[in-house]
Order: C-alpha cells, then sequence, then structure tokens
C-alpha cells in the first residue's frame, strides 16, 4: 500500500524551525478573514497598499534571517518590498484570527514579533465567544487600545453590533462588529 502523501495548508518559520500550521482551521476563521478582508479591499480601492488574505509570507527581519509568518490579513504598503509570495517590509496592519491550535502563539509569539517589526496595528480575532482585541504600537510596544465581545442582541443591555471600528492608518476604512462576524454562528 502507498503511503499517502501529507499535504498541509502552510507553515511558518520562527527561530530557523518550520512550523506545519495544519490542520486547517474551522470554517469561522475563513469566514472572519474574508469579511475582513473584502471591506479593507474596497477601502483600500485606489491606494497604492494591498491587502493580503492568509498568501504572503511576512519575512519579519529578513537582514538576520529567513524567518517568516504567514498572517491571516496583512496590509502592506510599501510594494518594493514585495518578492515572489513574500514581503520584507514593515506592515500597517496584521490580523490574525485564533483558532484553538494557533491560539497561544498568536496571543503571545506572534504579537511580540509583530511588536518588534514595528507593525502599526494588530488585530486578534476569537471566532468563538466572537471577540476582537485591537492593538496599536505606541513607543515600540503594543497596547490594547480595544476590546470587544459581541452582544448582538438588541434587547440586551450591552448590545453592541453596531459599534463602528476603523484602521488607524485608514480612518475611512470602517466596520462594525457585526460585519466582522456576520455569517458566523
Amino acid at each position: 500500500m502507498e503511503e499517502a502523501v501529507k499535504e498541509h495548508w502552510r507553515d511558518e518559520k520562527v527561530d530557523g524551525v518550520v512550523r506545519d500550521m495544519s490542520p486547517a482551521p474551522g470554517y469561522q476563521h475563513g469566514i472572519i478573514n474574508g469579511n475582513i478582508y473584502t471591506i479593507i479591499r474596497q477601502g483600500l480601492k485606489g491606494s497604492l497598499c494591498l491587502v493580503s488574505i492568509e498568501n504572503l509570507d511576512f519575512k519579519y527581519h529578513p537582514e538576520v534571517n529567513d524567518d517568516y509568518l504567514c498572517p491571516d490579513i496583512m496590509v502592506i504598503c510599501d510594494r518594493k518590498h514585495l518578492k515572489g509570495g513574500s514581503y520584507s517590509g514593515v506592515p500597517k496592519f496584521i490580523a490574525e484570527t485564533l483558532s484553538p491550535s494557533t491560539a497561544k502563539r498568536d496571543r503571545r509569539e506572534k504579537k511580540d514579533i509583530y511588536e518588534r517589526a514595528g507593525v502599526e496595528e494588530y488585530w486578534i480575532v476569537l471566532p468563538q465567544g466572537k471577540s476582537l482585541d485591537i492593538y496599536y504600537l505606541e513607543e515600540g510596544k503594543y497596547v490594547l487600545e480595544q476590546s470587544h465581545i459581541l452582544q448582538d442582541d438588541e434587547e440586551e443591555e450591552n448590545y453592541n453590533a453596531q459599534t463602528s471600528i476603523s484602521l488607524r492608518a485608514f480612518p475611512n476604512i470602517t466596520m462594525t462588529l457585526a460585519e466582522v462576524f456576520e455569517g458566523v454562528e
């Protein structure tokens, strides 16, 4: 019997170690990323900036080594750092949608890497519980600027589905909490 070839969805390389990101995350992950990506893409029309979704490696210190991460969503504006399937500049914005297998890494290791790399804004989105944490880079350190848990029942006291969120570097790009989590049960 021939051994099945293991296909993996993506990998990342941190401190010289390649990590397989299999298994693929749940369907809510893709819905949320698609929601955020679509809104940002519309808002960037006519801009030199680009938004990528799960398909562009971020080489976060290319002058030192060839380590890379593959952010769920990334906005880049300096195209001279694009080469093939990777980007080696400093993104304006990164969002990671957590899955059970990556939650700890996204909250700690990746957050620290993005902070040291100078990424201005970092979102951590949690499908389970429908929460969103927004970090802004202030004097080289991330500060938790906003933290939301979607409450979409209009009869509840803390209803917040229409709370509007904008990207710091692109204040014209706005979305509501309901739009971020649209289609997620």
